[in-house]
């Protein structure tokens, strides 16, 4: 298990040390989530399930543009939630947003001005379509304390429609070095993570908001493991 820290210095390393661009590993990384969910839902391909994939303003959203792209091409319905306007997506996520833009996504920007009722709603369809998973790439293993009131109305609606989560490395909510859970953190069916557990995945509270936990491949060196935790 390793500390948020780690895993981010693991992240730094792998780029800087070992030359892979962030953008590769963004890309193995919303790959892999994609590839979780659809073996979660063998008939998603052939029904051609709906997906909602809400996407926070740093990296963790970016993973979230390429788990989109990933399930769109696979052939389903996809509907991306922004949480930040899209001129202000910057580095390897605003490269993945503007590669989502080419396609037939519908995108839409989160209002914190919406009702309960609004944001539910707009959370539960894609197009006609009945949302069969909630992707949750909102806030990543960087945030601490307490979320801000529009991300927890956005959690709350969640955890409100019923939906199956999957949640990109860690839920929204969750501090993933204490295990703490934040109001309204969102509860994931799969939370896919990336390079390792997190040593706050080891709380009761966590375990209640985690699901099933998949540690999934991002295209690290294994040499990195031992040296961000010797």
């Amino acid at each position: 298990m390793l500390t948020c820290d780690q895993c981010r210095e693991a992240d730094r390393i792998a780029i800087e040390k070992f030359g892979i661009p962030g953008l590769v590993l963004m890309e193995n990384a919303g790959r892999s989530c994609a590839e979780k969910l659809l073996w979660h839902s063998p008939q998603a391909i052939q029904n051609q399930q709906a997906v909602v994939v809400l996407c926070g303003g740093g990296n963790n959203g970016g993973d979230g543009f390429v788990i989109a792209r990933h399930l769109y091409n696979a052939g389903l319905k996809v509907k991306v939630v922004l949480f930040r306007p899209p001129e202000e997506y910057s580095g390897d996520a605003e490269t993945n947003l503007r590669a989502l833009a080419l396609l037939k996504v519908s995108v839409v920007e989160f209002d914190d001005q919406w009702s309960a009722e609004k944001v539910q709603s707009v959370f539960s369809k894609v197009g006609r379509a009945d949302t069969d998973w909630v992707v949750d790439a909102i806030l990543g293993t960087g945030a601490t304390g307490e979320i801000r009131p529009n991300i927890a109305a956005a959690c709350d609606a969640v955890n409100a429609i019923g939906k199956r989560v999957l949640a990109v490395d860690i839920p929204t909510g969750l501090n993933g070095d204490t295990g703490e859970v934040s109001r309204g953190t969102i509860k994931a069916d799969l939370t896919c993570t990336f390079i390792d557990r997190k040593r706050g995945f080891e709380s009761a509270a966590a375990e209640a908001v985690l699901g099933f936990v998949y540690v999934v491949e991002i295209g690290l060196p294994v040499e990195i493991l031992d040296i961000v935790d010797p």
